[in-house]
């Protein structure tokens, strides 16, 4: 699951730090990447493993465009790991994997340039 915004648009009005730290922003490494035919707008499930705290997660993810199913798995991505799961047509998924829209909308992972444990918490 994802939420794309434009680029242009105005900063989000400010947020206390708490509420930044209620948003539990974690790294996992994609173990298995599925095709979702039954999705209205075209996406894989993903199955993300944030290691042994938060375990295996399932995603939904409209990233079809930059990104082949044999490219992601081994891959690390963040994710949004503590809102309710969400159900996505049959699929339910458990966190919101997170990227950013290119000049054409279309999803770009967000991933750190270095490997870390997974279950690493953004600060």
């Amino acid at each position: 699951m994802h939420l794309t915004q434009p680029h242009d648009t105005p900063a989000s009005a400010q947020i206390d730090f708490n509420q930044f730290l209620a948003v539990d922003i974690r790294i996992g490494t994609v173990v298995a990447a599925e095709p979702y035919p039954e999705a209205r707008k075209p996406a894989y499930k993903l199955s993300i493993d944030f290691g042994p705290g938060i375990g295996v997660k399932r995603s939904s993810a409209q990233i079809t465009k930059h990104y082949t199913l044999e490219a992601l798995v081994g891959r690390q991505v963040a994710a949004v790991v503590n809102f309710p799961p969400r159900q996505i047509g049959k699929f339910m998924s458990e966190v919101l994997t997170l990227g950013f829209p290119d000049a054409a909308g279309e999803v770009v992972l967000f991933a750190p340039d270095q490997d870390v444990p997974n279950g690493a918490r953004l600060f």
